[in-house]
């Protein structure tokens, strides 16, 4: 019984949150959230990840290029097969008891399931990933991909396409895929120097 009332009150708190940000919208920020979820936009930024990694890594940028992208590819795919697919959780804005009550742009709402996030779980793997291999020499860098991981996931709950707890969700995981990833590929990388293979 109170593990049932704790559950029932984290999904009022949920939808408390994900109707006070989808409410507090307007004609600027509709245009705003919705060019941020595009992931178009966000080409000068990766476009910015791959010259640091020449810049700082020169011929091992490689190394660092195969990590972010196999972050991105594997936060994707577990997002997809491991949570949504499983969990099947309607996003609230297919979610029969929320009909009519959300703000939607453009009519826009995505596949039936929205847990957890692949936009915030995909942008937390490529921004953990960016801070591990450049946070160090560029400080101003963990800012910058904090802003992009946060921003891609708040915009989400703007839009109503997913409910706070689909993007933290993302979030927690995308995180620990990309310091996983990361990690990995520098001790991968280590042992090829280590032992003189090309």
């Amino acid at each position: 019984m109170i593990t049932l009332n704790i559950l029932q009150t984290l999904k009022d708190i949920d939808i408390t949150l994900l109707m006070s940000i989808n409410g507090a919208n307007n004609s600027f920020f509709d245009a705003v959230m919705y060019t941020i979820s595009n992931k178009f936009i966000w080409i000068p930024l990766y476009l910015l990840l791959l010259w640091l990694s020449w810049k700082l890594y020169g011929k091992q940028a490689l190394w660092v290029i195969v990590a972010i992208i196999l972050s991105v590819v594997l936060a994707d795919l577990v997002s997809v097969h491991l949570f949504k697919n499983v969990f099947q959780r309607y996003r609230p804005c297919h979610n029969i008891d929320l009909q009519g009550l959300l703000h939607l742009v453009n009519d826009k709402c995505g596949g039936k399931f929205g847990f957890i996030s692949s936009h915030a779980c995909n942008t937390a793997a490529v921004a953990t990933s960016a801070i591990i291999f450049f946070g160090k020499k560029h400080k101003w860098l963990i800012v910058v991909m904090a802003l992009y991981a946060l921003l891609n996931s708040y915009s989400r709950v703007y839009l109503g396409v997913h409910f706070p707890s689909d993007v933290l969700a993302g979030m927690i995981v995308g995180i620990l895929l990309g310091m996983g990833i990361s990690i990995i590929v520098i001790r991968v990388k280590r042992y090829f120097v280590k032992n003189n293979i090309p």
